[in-house]
């Protein structure tokens, strides 16, 4: 390493520190063994892009340069191969002859022409290779041409390579042909998408934020509550989405933006200032199991596009790896070890208490296998941005058949959604308001959050607000809690919930302990352990509220209904 990329990182390594000390964490600093830090470098690989002149050169040219950029770091990475590009000798032998022993080879699965006309099945794209999501994802094909098409990839990839791959990702992978590949073919683990709405006409809404998760078997988006009914793949979620920022992208219409660590991206992954900032999310705040982050770019991008930010990211990597602050692995081995670690799907957190933009702003993620929420702070405004319920009983629409168009949209079960019932006027979510004695009432503000670890599953936040009452939030695998020790005896709360007007709500009656909801033909809700819920009245300007008993709401997130 040159001196100025070795001052860069030790720089990188002090402003993590700086930030550490500076948010108030009262989690005890862990070894990576303990609760990892992993970052999987993932370059995936198709052959050509209608859409890049010269493509199959640029296209080429750009997994010489990542696999040398590797190589000179000595890393290890994940690169995966359309069937495209797995079928060009050129590949084959750059990654037979160049590939450092250390990373792996697998496959990318997006369908091309001559995979499809491989596995004896018609083209439907107007290039080789299209982005439609009937044409380019297996949830276009039938159940038995989807089995066609993993039997044709793994001869070709066994023939070429002298084994079958055991890491395959896509953007998704529907839970058949997932369950598939583990059955006959064993691989080990896969990767898809970050969460994101109409981003290139793919909708992953809902889903488990981050890290990584069993899915169930009618749907590979929805986490599994059992290891009965969950597929024994760990999916990983690409792209290291910006924890503050990502949600809110495109607030309002109906396609998102991207906020990421790909490299490609002038105002994140690119940036040196917003990569610490990422870093010191996934590396230093609490996490509970594990915190991951993929990095890495297609090569439809090219050279040109990445290099400034792969550059810059790859060395900080390497530094942090020295320091055993993170973990550099392969795919495949983080699903080793995610499967040798959890029977089932683990409870983790993404914390950011640092703002790239200086505006305040904090996240705290929360994921476990029956649910996952984000609470966020604007200033001292605070609300649950999202809550979503997982069951593994949701049937994805794509289980049994082919879907059509150039879109395809993967759910969970919404109980609080700041995205999909919010506009840039109207943000929606569940607010703590003070009821005064009155009858009005007004939003409780809050100081910084203390977030801690209770236990390897339990995460608690705490903060107070401008009147010294202390609110405390609780996260279990299966519940939360959201309780308050008041300053004054009548100090009176409650969690409300509002959404922009017009917006389409799912809840089918709220009353007593029960909010009950149905979303896409699939009934669903939470129950209210302690405290109770009551529906607004027609002139009310919020949806529902959730009123504690004795200063205590406890929420039940397993959907019993």
């Amino acid at each position: 390493m040159n001196l100025s990329k070795m001052m860069s990182a030790v720089l990188l390594l002090c402003i993590i520190c700086i930030g550490c000390s500076a948010n108030s964490n009262k989690t005890e600093e862990k070894e990576t063994s303990d609760s990892p830090r992993i970052i999987n470098i993932i370059n995936f690989i198709r052959q050509t892009d209608y859409r890049v002149e010269n493509a199959d050169s640029l296209l080429f040219e750009t997994v010489q340069e990542q696999v040398k950029l590797l190589n000179r770091y000595n890393l290890p990475g994940t690169f995966l191969l359309q069937y495209d590009a797995l079928i060009n000798p050129l590949y084959q032998d750059l990654l037979k002859k160049e590939l450092n022993a250390d990373s792996e080879i697998g496959g990318w699965w997006e369908i091309t022409q001559p995979h499809v006309e491989a596995a004896g099945i018609k083209w439907r794209g107007e290039h080789s290779w299209v982005s439609h999501a009937n044409i380019a994802f297996t949830t276009g094909y039938s159940p038995q041409e989807r089995e066609k098409l993993v039997d044709v990839y793994m001869a070709k990839f066994k023939e070429i390579f002298g084994k079958y791959p055991t890491a395959v990702g896509s953007w998704f992978i529907d839970s058949h042909t997932l369950a598939y590949m583990h059955d006959k073919y064993k691989i080990v683990a896969s990767c898809n998408c970050k969460d994101q709405i109409g981003t290139d006409g793919y909708t992953l809404w809902g889903g488990y934020w981050n890290q990584a998760y069993y899915p169930s078997k009618l749907n590979a988006y929805m986490p599994a509550q059992t290891a009965k009914n969950q597929i024994p793949v760990p999916i990983f979620r690409m792209l290291g989405s910006d924890p503050i920022y990502q949600y809110d992208q495109g607030l309002g219409g109906n396609r998102q933006g991207v906020i990421s660590l790909e490299p490609v991206y002038r105002d994140s992954g690119m940036d040196k200032n917003w990569v610490e900032y990422f870093l010191e999310s996934i590396v230093n705040q609490p996490s509970l199991a594990f915190n991951y982050a993929q990095a890495g770019q297609e090569n439809s991008f090219t050279w040109k596009g990445m290099q400034k930010g792969l550059e810059m990211q790859i060395p900080i990597f390497d530094s942090l790896r020295k320091l055993n602050k993170i973990k550099v692995e392969t795919l495949t081995q983080s699903g080793t070890w995610f499967k040798e670690q959890f029977d089932v799907t683990p409870a983790t957190a993404v914390t950011t208490l640092t703002d790239i933009r200086n505006e305040g702003n904090k996240s705290v993620w929360f994921n476990s296998r029956y649910y996952r929420t984000n609470l966020l702070w604007e200033g001292t405004s605070f609300r649950f941005r999202d809550i979503h319920l997982f069951d593994e009983r949701f049937e994805s629409q794509y289980l049994n058949k082919a879907g059509e168009g150039g879109q395809f949209f993967y759910f969970t079960l919404p109980i609080v959604d700041g995205f999909m019932w919010s506009t840039k006027d109207k943000k929606s979510g569940l607010r703590v308001m003070q009821l005064e004695k009155d009858g009005t009432k007004k939003e409780v503000l809050f100081k910084n959050p203390i977030v801690t670890e209770l236990a390897k599953d339990v995460l608690q936040v705490e903060c107070d607000d401008a009147g010294g009452n202390t609110f405390k939030i609780i996260f279990y695998e299966n519940r939360f809690e959201v309780s308050c020790k008041p300053s004054l005896a009548d100090f009176s709360w409650v969690l409300e919930l509002t959404a922009a007007p017009g917006a389409e709500l799912p809840f089918q009656s709220i009353e007593g302990k029960q909010i009950k909801a149905e979303f896409r033909g699939f009934k669903y809700g939470i129950t209210c352990k302690e405290g109770k819920a009551e529906k607004s009245d027609k002139v009310s300007d919020y949806v529902f509220r959730l009123i504690p008993a004795n200063n205590k709401l406890v929420l039940d997130c397993t959907n019993s209904l």
